[in-house]
């Protein structure tokens, strides 16, 4: 159950799949989720779907315009400080390089990967999925 007390967030996350790979970014060093890997995405602003949100942060963010192809899994967390409901999307680049502005580094991960980096609990879930899921939904 999440605490009504914390600030609560609503954020989208984009699995981005490139050649049976999919995108990670590591957070900087500050927060807590300090250096952290995660799919990248951001905060939806009112009025905003998941998927609007989605593509305005990739391209605010990674300076790449995606395509979102469909969900994959909606995740409810509790931090410490804060609650968050976190949307993961498949998607895929339709222009642009995804060079990391905002993050101090960038992975392109097989399945097999996955468990070498150290997510954000949050992100755990959508990695559960993916990795539940692979074949189907990439």
């Amino acid at each position: 159950m999440i605490d009504s007390m914390k600030k609560h967030l609503r954020v989208s996350a984009a699995v981005i799949e490139k050649d049976g790979k999919v995108f990670a970014a590591q957070r900087g060093n500050h927060g807590e989720l300090a250096l952290r890997w995660e799919f990248p995405g951001g905060k939806l602003e009112p009025g905003e779907t998941p998927e609007q949100a989605l593509v305005r942060e990739i391209k605010e963010e990674l300076d790449t315009t995606i395509e979102v192809i469909h969900p994959i899994a909606t995740v409810e967390h509790e931090y410490e400080t804060f609650s968050i409901t976190l949307y993961g999307f498949l998607c895929r680049i339709v222009s642009g390089s995804l060079p990391i502005k905002e993050h101090i580094a960038s992975r392109w991960l097989e399945k097999s990967e996955l468990s070498e980096v150290d997510w954000a609990a949050a992100d755990t879930g959508i990695v559960q999925e993916l990795q539940k899921n692979w074949e189907k939904d990439l």
